[in-house]
C-alpha cells in the first residue's frame, strides 16, 4: 500500500505498510481500486454530458463512493466489494446510454472495460495495481496535482452528499467531479492546465459547500448564538459524532418520551446552534472533544455512540459493543445501522447505566455562522474603526494527534485582547473551552460551525471586505490553518481560487506537494508553514 492522502501520513512521506489511521493494505487497495472504476464511470459521464445524458444515480454514487475513501471514513473491506460491483454496473449501463444518445460505444483502454474480480482477495490484488505508486505520469509535479486534484475532488464530493441528504444539488458540481476524475487518466495536459484544474476544483467547492450552508440553514434555521453545557444530566444517553446534521435529527426524533439525552461529540458542537435540533428538549449538551480523542472519550461514555460520516478510529474492546455505524462509515465488527432505523442504538441506551447523576461543567458559545455575525455587523465596523478591535484571526480546520498542534492553543492564547478569533471545525478543540472575554459586547472567540461550514466564514471575510471597501487580503485579516484530511485540502484550493494570501498553514504541509509546486504556491499566494506562535504574531501585528 502507499497513502499520503492525510496530513499525519507515517514519516510525513507515506504510509506502506498500515494507515497511521488504522487503514489496513487490503482496505487501501480496495480503496484504490474503487477510485480506478470511478475513473472509468466519470470519462462515461463525461461523454455523456455532451450529448444530454445525466444519469442522477450516477451523481449521487460517485460522491457517495468518493466519500466513502475519505480518511477515517470506511475501514470495512466487506463493505467495498458491492461499491466495485455497481461501478462497474453503473458504467456499463450508463455507456449503453450514451451511445443510444449518439455518444461513443468505444473508449480507450483502461477502467471503462474494467472487469473486477469475483472474489474480495481478487479484488485486493487487482488493487494493488492501481494506487498512487503506479500511476504512470513521470513528471512528479504534474503527478503531485492529480493527486491533489484527487484529493480535492474527495472532499467537494463529501459536501456534495452531506448537501444532497438535504435536497440541495447542482449539476455544475457533478460534472466538474467526473471532468476532474477523468482527466486523471489523460497525459496531454501541460503543467499550467494542471494548475488550472486545481484551481476550478476550488471554484467548484465554493458552489458545493454553498449547497450546504442552503441545505442546512434552509432545513434547520439560521445558527444563532447559544451557550452549550458540558457537563451532563442524570439518565439515559445517547452519543452523536461525525458531521451529519441529518442524522442528528432522526436520533432526536426517535428517541422522543423514552428518557434519553441526546449528547453532540467532536464536529456535531455547532448543531446546537440550529433552531429546528435545539428545540428539543432532550438535546442537552457537548461531550468530549476531537475526534482522535474519542477513544477514551467513547471509553467513559455510559451510553450508545453513533457515528456519522468521519471521523472514526478503532473501537477498544471497552465499548465496541456500544458504538454504531451509519450512512458511509464503516469498521469491521460494528453493528451498521443502514435504514436509518435507530432503535438498535436506543434500545442499548435503555440497557446501559446512563448517568447516574447531574454534572454541572463549564459552558461554550456556539453559533456564530455568518447571518449571526453580520447582524452585529455595524458593532463590528464601529468596534475596528474606533481601534478597540485592531485585527481578526480565523484561527480554523482540522484537529489530529501529530505532535505541533499545541500551536493554535498558543496561538489564541498569546492574540492580544484587541483582536477577535474566529474559529471552525475540529481544530477549535484545541481552545474552544477559553475565556477570551469581549471587546464591547463581541465576543473574542466566535464559533462559526463545522469544516462543513467554511462557506459561512468566507462570506463573513466577504462581507467585511464590502463594509471597508477594500479585498479581503487588504483587510485586518489573518489566516492560520490546520489541516488533517481531504475536506481540508478542497478548503485550501477554494482560499487560493479566491486569490487569498498569506495563509499560514500546519502542523506540516500536504506530503504530495512537491518542492516545485510548493515555490509556485509561495510565489503567487505566499503560503507558508506555520513556525512559533511568538513568532507568527509579531510578523503579523508587527
Amino acid at each position: 500500500m502507499f497513502c499520503y492522502q492525510c496530513e499525519q501520513t507515517a514519516k510525513g512521506e507515506g504510509c506502506t505498510k498500515i494507515g497511521v489511521c488504522g487503514k489496513q493494505p487490503e482496505v487501501a487497495a480496495l480503496q484504490d481500486l474503487l477510485l480506478y472504476t470511478l475513473k472509468g464511470l466519470s470519462q462515461v459521464a463525461v461523454e455523456g454530458r455532451k450529448v444530454g445524458v445525466t444519469d442522477s444515480d450516477v451523481n449521487a454514487f460517485t460522491c457517495e463512493a468518493l466519500f466513502s475513501t475519505l480518511t477515517n471514513v470506511d475501514f470495512d473491506p466487506e463493505r467495498f466489494l458491492p461499491l466495485i460491483q455497481k461501478c462497474v454496473a453503473m458504467t456499463e449501463t450508463l455507456k449503453n446510454k450514451v451511445s443510444a444518445a449518439g455518444g461513443p460505444s468505444d473508449y480507450p483502454e483502461g477502467p471503462v472495460g474494467f472487469r473486477p474480480d469475483a472474489t474480495l482477495e481478487g479484488m485486493v490484488k487487482q488493487g494493488e495495481g492501481f494506487g498512487i505508486k503506479t500511476d504512470p505520469e513521470p513528471n512528479e509535479d504534474i503527478h503531485a496535482l492529480k493527486w491533489t486534484l484527487t484529493f480535492g475532488i474527495k472532499g467537494v464530493a463529501a459536501y456534495a452528499d452531506h448537501a444532497r441528504i438535504l435536497g440541495q444539488e447542482d449539476d455544475k458540481v457533478y460534472a466538474f467531479i467526473h471532468e476532474g476524475m477523468a482527466a486523471t487518466l489523460r497525459t496531454d495536459l501541460s503543467l499550467d492546465e494542471w494548475v488550472g484544474l486545481v484551481l476550478k476544483c476550488g471554484e467548484i467547492n465554493i458552489r458545493a459547500m454553498e449547497l450546504l450552508d442552503a441545505a442546512n440553514t434552509g432545513t434547520y434555521g439560521h445558527p444563532v448564538p447559544t451557550s452549550v453545557p458540558l457537563g451532563a444530566k442524570a439518565g439515559k444517553a445517547i452519543l452523536v459524532s461525525g458531521h451529519d446534521l441529518k442524522d442528528l435529527e432522526e436520533v432526536l426524533k426517535q428517541t422522543e418520551g423514552k428518557g434519553i439525552y441526546v449528547y453532540t461529540h467532536g464536529e456535531m458542537l455547532p448543531c446546537h446552534g440550529y433552531p429546528e435540533l435545539k428545540k428539543y428538549p432532550h438535546f442537552y449538551g457537548h461531550y468530549g472533544t476531537a475526534w482522535q480523542n474519542q477513544g477514551k472519550e467513547f471509553a467513559a461514555f455510559p451510553g450508545a455512540i453513533v457515528m456519522t460520516t468521519n471521523c472514526i478510529q478503532k473501537p477498544r474492546d471497552s465499548y465496541a459493543d456500544n458504538i454504531f455505524t451509519t450512512g458511509l462509515v464503516g469498521w469491521p465488527g460494528v453493528r451498521h445501522i443502514a435504514d436509518k432505523d435507530f432503535s438498535p442504538a436506543i434500545q442499548k441506551a435503555l440497557e446501559m447505566d446512563g448517568f447516574n447523576a447531574d454534572s454541572n461543567g463549564r459552558s461554550v458559545m456556539v453559533g456564530f455562522g455568518r447571518n449571526a455575525v453580520m447582524s452585529v455587523a455595524d458593532k463590528v465596523i464601529e468596534a475596528v474603526k474606533g481601534g478597540a478591535i485592531k485585527h481578526f484571526f480565523l484561527v480554523a480546520g482540522c484537529d489530529g494527534a501529530k505532535p505541533g498542534r499545541n500551536y493554535y492553543t498558543e496561538f489564541v492564547e498569546q492574540a492580544p485582547k484587541d483582536t477577535v478569533v474566529l474559529t471552525l471545525a475540529c481544530g477549535k478543540f484545541r481552545f474552544f473551552d477559553k475565556d477570551l472575554g469581549d471587546i464591547g459586547g463581541i465576543p473574542r472567540l466566535l464559533d462559526v460551525g463545522q469544516c462543513n461550514d467554511a462557506y459561512s466564514a468566507i462570506q463573513i471575510a466577504v462581507a467585511l471586505s464590502k463594509a471597508f471597501d477594500m479585498e479581503v487580503n487588504d483587510l485586518p485579516l489573518s489566516m492560520i490553518l490546520s489541516w488533517y484530511e481531504q475536506k481540508a485540502v478542497a478548503i485550501l484550493l477554494t482560499l487560493l481560487y479566491l486569490g487569498i494570501k498569506d495563509i499560514r498553514l500546519g502542523p506540516s504541509l500536504p506530503a504530495f506537494i512537491t518542492p516545485n509546486v510548493l515555490d509556485v504556491l509561495v510565489k503567487n499566494f505566499n503560503i507558508m508553514p506555520i513556525k512559533t506562535p511568538e513568532e507568527d504574531l509579531k510578523a503579523i501585528l508587527g
